[in-house]
């Protein structure tokens, strides 16, 4: 088990280090990728690696756990640029885009799918939460309907991103998103409460 101490400057180096060439081979699909060619684009040893992550599975794990971090920051932020109905629309087609380029690390889970590792409940629960933030600040300015929690979203975001195999998936994907879009819309719209700008008519 990894220490809880805080890292060195030097060893934190080294984990980011691991952690950013094996994030580069999974999401160029490389999903086989030995450890010791992940320890080598590093620039470190393969002891090193097993310092910080016991098996490949802990490290495939790890750059899952920071690519949905890293997506879960995203709302927030959207909030801030954008109106609610706005900002879920682009974090649902970064959704969709990061699916497009995650192949490759599609295929690394598949490594730790057999083992009892809370990753994916994890990730589930966190993208619900994220989703349901964009949700609460769109029912609230009466953008979006009110009565569709995160996790609902994320189920029907997983139906059309489980496309990914077929050709051409991606174009078709965005088009399904706007029309999951339009349906948040629709109850807000009917019940009109939809706030409209300087000038415009309900």
């Amino acid at each position: 088990m990894p220490s809880s101490r805080p890292l060195r400057a030097d060893a934190r180096r080294n984990r980011d280090a691991l952690l950013a060439a094996a994030r580069e081979a999974f999401l160029a699909g490389e999903a086989d990728a030995h450890v010791d060619e992940i320890a080598k684009r590093a620039g470190v040893a393969v002891g090193t690696l097993y310092r910080h992550f016991e098996t490949r599975e802990a490290l495939v794990e790890e750059v899952y756990r920071q690519e949905v971090d890293q997506l879960c920051a995203v709302p927030s932020q959207l909030l801030r640029q954008h109106a609610p109905a706005e900002a879920l629309r682009y974090f649902l087609l970064r959704l969709v885009e990061h699916a497009a380029v995650g192949k490759g690390m599609a295929v690394a889970l598949e490594s730790i799918m057999a083992t009892d590792s809370p990753v994916f409940e994890d990730a589930r629960a966190q993208l619900a939460d994220a989703l349901g933030q964009l949700l609460e600040a769109g029912a609230a300015d009466g953008t979006l309907r009110a009565d569709v929690g995160g996790r609902t979203v994320l189920r029907a975001l997983g139906g059309i991103c489980g496309m990914r195999l077929a050709e051409g998936w991606e174009e078709e994907a965005v088009r399904i998103t706007e029309i999951l879009l339009d349906g948040l819309r629709y109850r807000a719209r009917a019940s009109g409460r939809v706030r409209t700008g300087p000038g415009e008519s309900g």
